[in-house]
């Protein structure tokens, strides 16, 4: 009788022992995805601000723009009557991120294995390569309307 209670006893140490290890892994596994979920949190962030950031200089650029046509049309015009300025819609740099990050974040789904960083990284790279491109066409129009 007494080698059955030893080995009874023996097996609920060793039980409670590989209970504590898998406590001890689902902590850690819950840790590593709550991490993750941060670091998407702030990556999203820093894209939104970043398109925030642009879209408030692009709006300053147009705001001066319009300001600098509607005092050169005051100043030219005879009659009293102002013609409405056109609102310019994005930029091609705006649109170029956008679009960048978009497909940036698609293509890293599908190449990566980890969804969420493969999102983050494809969209980030995808952003600043639309921007980029953007930012080339946006300078030839300018050189160009400027000639």
């Amino acid at each position: 009788m007494k080698k059955i209670v030893t080995m009874l006893t023996a097996v609920l140490v060793f039980t409670a022992c590989n209970n504590q290890a898998k406590q001890e892994a689902l902590q850690k596994a819950k840790q590593v995805t709550i991490d993750s979920i941060n670091a998407v949190a702030a990556a999203k962030q820093h894209i939104a601000d970043s398109m925030h950031t642009i879209i408030v200089r692009q709006h300053t650029i147009d705001s001066m723009e319009a300001a600098s046509r509607a005092s050169s049309m005051s100043s030219s015009q005879s009659s009293g009557q102002a013609t409405p300025a056109k609102k310019k819609g994005w930029s091609n740099t705006a649109k170029g991120a956008v679009i960048g990050a978009g497909v940036g974040a698609v293509t890293g789904v599908l190449v990566d294995g980890k969804k969420g960083e493969g999102a983050i990284v494809g969209g980030l790279i995808g952003a600043g390569t639309g921007a980029g491109v953007g930012a080339i066409i946006d300078g030839k129009k300018k050189k160009k309307s400027g000639q």
